[in-house]
């Protein structure tokens, strides 16, 4: 991506969140001649949008056989993701030990919400754009490696408490007379 602004406050804010660059002037004079071709720019815009939702609609899908849900949008590069379900508690210092998780055990590189000034912990911010399909699929592989422990116990728990209901619904059913 890029970034113009006259605006100091925002230059210095932004030279210190990410590594920025100048573009060169030979890339400049390309775009801006790729830019005044309205037929390239109409259908590179229409293939885009195409790649896009393609993309988005993998990544929508990958989630939620992983178990987790995200925003609906209709537009962008990325998707709000509900991992809260994963946290330890329901603190930001949950998320970041999440986050850490995340990078550093499963290789992916995603932002915690916090880090984008979200209210709530649990939220992750994740960029489905900026890869190939087979790089995608790579990445929801490793999500559900994530998230599979907890599935499991999820399971568990879940059967469990089917048992449990089925038990005590025959419990009860023992002691009635019959209907008539």
């Amino acid at each position: 991506g890029m970034i113009y602004s006259n605006n100091q406050t925002v230059v210095s804010a932004a030279t210190k969140m990410s590594s920025f660059g100048l573009v060169s002037s030979q890339t400049q004079y390309m775009l801006s001649q790729m830019l005044k071709d309205k037929k390239f720019t109409a259908n590179y815009l229409k293939e885009n949008q195409k790649r896009l939702r393609k993309r988005r609609q993998m990544f929508v899908c990958g989630l939620k056989g992983a178990g987790i849900r995200c925003l609906k949008s209709n537009a962008g590069l990325f998707c709000w993701v509900d991992m809260r379900h994963l946290l330890k508690s329901n603190t930001f210092e949950a998320e970041k030990e999440l986050w850490m998780k995340v990078v550093c055990e499963f290789g992916l590189n995603i932002s915690p919400g916090s880090s984008c000034h979200c209210s709530e912990p649990g939220w992750f911010r994740m960029c489905f754009a900026n890869m190939s399909e087979d790089t995608l699929d790579v990445a929801m592989q490793r999500v559900k490696a994530l998230v599979e422990p907890t599935m499991v116990h999820q399971s568990v728990v879940s059967k469990s408490t089917w048992l449990q209901t089925k038990w005590v619904f025959q419990l009860a059913s023992y002691d009635r007379e019959p209907d008539r």
